[in-house]
């Protein structure tokens, strides 16, 4: 989905701030950020070595395949936050492991509670008990891979001008949410798949 893509769908739902949180790059946010009308987090989905690791207000691209450690070291750096995404969703490859969210945990700033594309609401409980039992905000994300996923997933909150008037804003949000149907990643899965093919051809 290409910036001016995702500019449009979101105007057209009333979504008025948006976090964009591609694997490994910052390039399309940094550039629907530069063309939209209402504020985009700048952020990034970080491969690391034992899963993904979330970075939001970045300004620098953090590089995959570092470890969890050295992962949120590059985000705090910047001044951003750390979040986790999906946790604890065992139908993804890309889950971070227990024991690197362990390691991590005194710099995890959000745990992302609700996510439209986890498919068990087993997982979006378990998130829940495990932001509630340390503390930790809580988000939501529609993890949205087209145009009819965004907004799958959306928290209510305060406006905010940075970081920390962002976890002040995020203390005082609201979730709203709806799972997406399970044959939704199916079809992104094979999107992406076919979208390689095209890149090689």
């Amino acid at each position: 989905m290409s910036p001016e893509r995702l500019l449009t769908t979101c105007l057209e739902k009333g979504i008025n701030c948006v976090a964009v949180t591609d694997h490994n790059t910052i390039a399309g946010a940094l550039e629907l950020k530069r063309i939209a009308p209402f504020p985009v987090i700048v952020g990034e989905e970080v491969r690391t070595t034992y899963g993904e690791v979330m970075g939001l207000f970045l300004s620098e691209e953090v590089p995959p395949s570092l470890t969890p450690v050295e992962t949120v070291a590059r985000i705090k750096a910047q001044g951003g936050l750390v979040c986790i995404p999906h946790p604890f969703d065992r139908l993804r490859r890309s889950l971070l492991r227990y024991s690197a969210l362990e390691s991590i945990l005194p710099l995890v700033d959000i745990i992302e509670v609700f996510n439209s594309r986890t498919v068990l609401g087993s997982y979006l409980t378990r998130a829940l008990a495990f932001a509630q039992r340390h503390g930790l905000l809580v988000s939501a994300g529609s993890d949205a891979h087209s145009p009819g996923e965004v907004g799958g997933a959306y928290v209510l909150m305060p406006e905010f001008d940075g970081p920390q008037s962002f976890l002040q804003a995020l203390a005082q949000g609201e979730i709203v949410g709806r799972r997406a149907r399970p044959w939704t990643r199916i079809t992104g899965s094979m999107t992406a798949l076919g979208n390689r093919f095209r890149r090689r051809g």
